[in-house]
């Protein structure tokens, strides 16, 4: 009797696929993404035994028209669980959780224990205890075995989605070779013809620009694995690190380059640049706000969709939420990706912002990628954190034989220091303002958008006074910084009032910069705010206070950050910026608390914490009892505290007419429609939602897609146009009038 793997309706059997030829290809597309690493043999076991469990009579029913909620998945990981030796239980997981997650490979086991052998069809080749391959060869850590575990995951679940997708689409002859969206030197080409158009440009601060990049270049022949490129602010990091990625990867037969950034509007901004050099056509842009995972309108919005869930692309520009995150996830969707992480060029960019709370499996993860996966990593920063064993940082996943791409960093900081920074001590809100109504132009940058909020209000009847806080739209923070460039161009008064949000990669140029105490990394990109194009006859300055005044006060990790950098300011009076001060602030940050700091603790369920998650692993790799979930729910980088809400009306808020269509809007899918949305919402406080909530200035917004997660608020009351939300009408507690 023949057996199905999926039905189509109203169509004859002979135009269903046969469980036999979806195994088949899923096992040959499984193969050849695991073939980077040496998995090709275990890739292919998986896709022929994944949908072993469709066998059964009542799940062929089931194709049939016969409601039910038969599984499918428990046969084939009982048969590898079974014949599969020590790997049995990590291999089974991967096919238990095939359509939904990595599970817990103890709750795998418990459950297995109740599942007969299952009767094996003749075309099913018969598995066995696997050979060791690739990572999983001589002296190997329980890290480096949990990792291939999600990288073989990740091929099955990848291979498995586009094989049902390609059968549905009606792709014939499907089981053959496939080459992935690789570069070519199409791509190098078009790079050469982007940057030659700067060849005239002049200036000191160009030339060093041209000689970083041609510096970099020429390191390209170099043998893949672990870089830096430390280049002070306005030294042109972007492009380097585009030039190097593409002449590294065409060298040495690398897939595809991988850039890496903290903040979802720098990655906006990034990959417009390369989609300017490359074509937008070759880069992906992927994050939170851009996902198209529900949209399949024409074959480019499919390509999008599946392509910001595996990143088979030339160019992706993601954001280190999804990056890293997707290294420790168990669901399906992020885990997809992993393998396309192998042969890849990987830039992770501003390295220093990595959360210290996950440095230790972050550098573990990295020194995976780089040591049995054939990626190169590029830490690509002005300040590059202590990384490497080398520099002194003492603990087990320190980075090792790490090269420098930049022509020597010392020389290049004191030929692009462009600022004077000094420390002004304790300072009230009246002496900021003072400050900041005697200069023309003066960006101030505190931390906290209260804080923030206050001073503007301070000021705003001054000539050029504006505002930048995550409290306004992106729509409206486009246009302040649209008119602060203009003003700074024009030479007219502009006296801006921020929150940190403009250190992450904003290109302004300030004479006079004002920061709040902050960590020597935060003061070195305020710095790279002032005097930016080196167009002024003396330094610019850059002025450090400690705020003072109410309200001011700073969340506690920017605080601990803030008194290691005014013991830095102290100790490095004459140049607190160079490599010595931020290498000194580096070391003290990273060992204030001691190792567990570095490393997220998981939590049971009981809501207790327990151990990290390195010694999670550690712990549980002799039992082969890897808690997958466990360590993808501590293993989160930012922290759900913040609710979106959609600002509307106004000059900043959605139109009625856009809220109107996407009010009634079907078949476009909720990835879409967040996008839509992105240019006007807000993320606020829990706390602001509940008050708007309870208020009645806000209420929730097609429940039937979201759930609660948008509010929607009129814009009258309590969104200013010139400085967003009027966050001082909020308290803890309640709505105030």
């Amino acid at each position: 009797m023949t057996t199905y793997a999926h039905s189509v309706d109203g169509r004859p059997f002979s135009d269903w696929e046969t469980l036999k030829d979806h195994a088949q290809a899923v096992a040959v597309r499984a193969a050849q993404f695991a073939q980077p690493f040496g998995g090709g043999d275990v890739a292919a076991a998986l896709g022929w035994a994944h949908d072993l469990g469709k066998m059964k009579p009542r799940f062929q029913a089931k194709l049939m028209g016969e409601t039910n909620t038969e599984p499918h998945s428990a046969e084939g990981a009982r048969l590898l669980f079974s014949r599969c030796g020590g790997m049995g239980p990590l291999l089974a997981a991967c096919v238990a959780g095939h359509h939904s997650g990595l599970p817990d490979v103890g709750d795998v086991t418990r459950r297995l224990a109740a599942v007969p052998d299952p009767v094996l069809p003749d075309w099913l080749p018969a598995p066995g205890v696997p050979a060791p391959f690739g990572p999983l060869t001589g002296d190997m850590s329980h890290f480096t075995l949990q990792f291939a575990v999600r990288m073989l995951f990740s091929c099955l679940v990848d291979a498995d989605e586009l094989e049902t997708a390609a059968f549905y689409d009606g792709v014939e002859d499907r089981v053959v070779t496939r080459a992935p969206a690789v570069l070519t030197e199409a791509h190098r080409n078009a790079f050469d013809i982007f940057v030659a158009g700067f060849a005239g440009a002049t200036g000191s601060v160009n030339t060093l620009r041209a000689e970083i990049l041609t510096h970099a270049r020429a390191q390209a022949a170099n043998c893949p694995g672990l870089f830096t490129l430390t280049v002070p602010t306005g030294g042109g990091k972007t492009l380097t690190s585009l030039g190097f990625a593409l002449d590294h990867a065409l060298t040495h037969g690398l897939e595809r380059v991988i850039h890496v950034i903290p903040y979802t509007s720098i990655v906006e901004q990034t990959a417009d640049v390369f989609g300017k050099v490359l074509g937008p056509d070759q880069v992906v842009e992927h994050h939170s706000s851009f996902d198209w995972d529900d949209i399949d309108d024409d074959e480019d919005l499919k390509r999008l969709r599946r392509v910001t869930r595996n990143w088979d692309a030339p160019v992706i520009v993601t954001t280190a939420v999804q990056f890293f995150e997707s290294l420790f996830a168990a669901r399906k969707r992020r885990c997809a990706r992993l393998h396309n992480l192998a042969r890849a060029v990987i830039v992770i960019d501003e390295a220093q912002t990595m959360p210290r709370k996950l440095l230790r499996p972050c550098l573990a993860a990295i020194g995976e990628l780089t040591r049995h996966y054939g990626a190169t990593v590029v830490l690509s920063t002005a300040t590059q954190p202590v990384l490497t064993r080398q520099a002194g940082l003492d603990v087990p996943e320190a980075l090792e034989d790490v090269r420098e791409l930049a022509p020597d960093p010392k020389r290049l900081y004191a030929e692009l220091s462009r600022t004077r920074v000094t420390d002004a001590g304790p300072q009230d809100d009246s002496a900021l303002v003072d400050r900041i109504a005697r200069a023309p132009q003066v960006l101030a940058i505190v931390n906290n958008r209260r804080h923030a909020r206050s001073v503007y209000d301070s000021v705003r009847d001054l000539p050029g006074a504006c505002h930048l806080s995550t409290a306004m739209t992106p729509q409206h923070r486009r246009h302040v910084l649209a008119e602060v460039r203009a003003r700074l161009q024009d030479k007219l008064p502009v006296r801006l009032i921020s929150t940190s949000l403009v250190e992450a990669g904003v290109d302004v140029d300030f004479p006079l910069v004002l920061r709040a105490a902050a960590g020597i990394d935060s003061i070195a990109q305020a710095a790279g705010r002032c005097n930016r194009e080196g167009r002024l006859k003396r330094p610019g300055e850059v002025v450090v206070f400690t705020p003072t005044s109410e309200g001011a006060t700073p969340p506690e990790e920017v605080a601990q950050m803030a008194g290691i950098g005014a013991k830095v300011l102290a100790a490095h009076k004459d140049d607190p910026l160079s490599e010595a001060a931020v290498g000194d602030y580096f070391r003290a940050l990273l060992w204030t608390q001691g190792i567990e700091v570095l490393d997220a603790a998981l939590v049971d369920p009981d809501g207790i914490s327990t151990t990290g998650i390195m010694q999670e692993i550690s712990g549980s790799g002799d039992r082969y009892t890897f808690r997958f979930e466990k360590i993808a729910q501590a293993f989160r980088m930012i922290e759900d505290t913040q609710a979106p809400i959609i600002v509307r009306g106004g000059r900043w808020g959605i139109p009625d007419a856009l809220l109107d269509k996407l009010t009634y809007a079907t078949g476009t899918g909720t990835g879409g429609i967040a996008r839509a949305l992105q240019p006007f919402v807000v993320t606020l406080p829990h706390y602001t939602r509940r008050a708007l909530e309870r208020s009645r200035a806000a209420s929730l917004w097609r429940e039937d897609l979201f759930g609660r997660e948008f509010l929607l608020l009129d814009h009258c009351e309590v969104y200013d146009d010139r400085a967003g939300m009027r966050m001082e009408r909020f308290d803890e507690g309640d709505w105030i009038t």
